[in-house]
């Protein structure tokens, strides 16, 4: 009886614990980078705003290609006599007067507000292409604050297995006590580290957030690599993708082609303006029914002022698109140069480095398993391939802002 009591009470406390452990969370929804994007794209307010700047642009062309309207006055009144024998009653009066739209007006009218229009979507594609180059820097900045999450919580694991480890040399007197001291200093440095790490990675998660839009859910994990590198052309070839495709560039031009419109349309607007008038007087009487031509001569103003403006804007304009053309290539080049010294530090680590300071590591943790070297060697190898690894993991997220920033000076998002 005793026994089968035994028995009962070891098979109800092992299937407590399972009962009483909450079921384990569902796993993150994760996102690749091109979904990121999209999501940006679809929701992103500022981005939305632009695409109402757009639908403006368009209804001005619709405003510029309008014909003007028509103007009906009416007039009514009483005749009343001044001598004898004249009759009185009722007087009205009726004129409809329509103005000649200039046929070389309307078209300046309607290329520069078409001008306009190109500028207004050249604007929102460069935002949109800003947009999405900070969101991709956030997405590898997320994954550069992972990678260094991973690596300090093997940090701290390490650092546990070494101070117990010398823990136990120290209680057998295989080792002097300060070895534990050193051990201990080494392993609150790396929980801090760990700490540190986690919170970065949220601080990261909750930028890019920020760039997607509300559409995405406050926790998420992203699927990407920042080993991955894309391919990048040559300086020559891309300074001729920045000027052909650039849309700063191609807001720019469009901004001089909506200023020489405009003092076109400036210097038409000094011609005479014409009117056909038609107007009908009617009292008891008589009837009188007149047609004609009315202009509007520009004697007094002759819109100088006006074409001066026009023309100051215009060379205003030509001037931007010249220093935007300088900003970019030198961006450009920057950025080219960037790469390429990222590029070599990656290649110089990946290929040498880290796998001699691995190789260090390895070295001088057998050495010290053996008793052939301190603590002290052991940690001073592992903080060099700490520091190695740390550098890898910087200069693969540098060279990706380079790749980024070279993408969004070609316009390629």
């Amino acid at each position: 009886m005793l026994r089968k009591l035994s028995l009962a009470v070891a098979l109800v406390a092992t299937t407590l614990p399972a009962l009483a452990a909450p079921p384990a969370p569902p796993p993150l929804e994760s996102y690749k980078l091109q979904a990121l994007r999209d999501a940006a794209r679809a929701s992103h307010p500022s981005l939305q705003a632009a695409r109402a700047l757009v639908d403006a642009g368009r209804a001005q062309i619709t405003s510029a290609g309008a014909y003007p309207n028509p103007e009906v006055e009416f007039l009514a009144g009483r005749t009343q006599a001044r001598v004898p024998g004249v009759a009185t009653g009722g007087a009205q009066s009726l004129s409809l007067t329509q103005r000649i739209d200039n046929p070389w007006q309307r078209e300046a009218r309607i290329g520069a507000a078409t001008s306009g229009l190109d500028a207004r979507q050249a604007e929102g594609r460069s935002l949109e292409v800003d947009l999405l180059a900070r969101l991709d820097q956030r997405f590898f900045d997320l994954l550069r604050r992972q990678a260094e999450q991973r690596a300090a919580r093997e940090d701290l694991s390490l650092a546990e297995q070494i101070r117990a480890r010398v823990a136990v040399r120290v209680q057998t007197g295989e080792a002097p006590r300060y070895e534990l001291i050193k051990a201990d200093t080494e392993l609150l440095n790396a929980q801090k580290a760990s700490e540190s790490a986690i919170l970065r990675v949220a601080q990261a998660r909750a930028a890019l957030r920020g760039l997607v839009g509300p559409s995405l859910p406050a926790e998420f994990e992203v699927d990407g690599s920042l080993a991955s590198s894309p391919a990048v052309p040559s300086l020559e070839a891309l300074r001729s993708e920045v000027l052909a495709r650039n849309p700063e560039l191609a807001r720019a031009a469009a901004e001089v082609r909506r200023a020489e419109r405009q003092l076109e349309l400036e210097r038409l607007r000094r011609h005479p303006e014409l009117a056909v008038k038609v107007a009908e007087d009617r009292d008891v009487e008589l009837r009188n029914s007149r047609i004609g031509v009315m202009a509007v001569v520009p004697l007094w103003d002759q819109r100088r002022g006006q074409v001066a403006e026009a023309g100051a804007l215009l060379q205003k304009s030509r001037s931007d698109r010249e220093s935007q053309e300088l900003i970019l290539l030198q961006s450009l080049e920057a950025s080219y140069r960037h790469y390429e010294i990222a590029r070599n530090q990656v290649n110089a680590l990946e290929g040498g480095i880290l796998r001699a300071a691995e190789a260090a590591l390895k070295v001088a943790e057998a050495a010290y398993r053996f008793g052939e070297r301190g603590i002290l060697d052991y940690l001073d190898a592992q903080r060099v391939f700490r520091a190695a690894r740390n550098e890898l993991i910087a200069a693969r997220y540098e060279l990706q802002l380079a790749v980024i920033e070279i993408e969004r000076l070609r316009a390629t998002q």
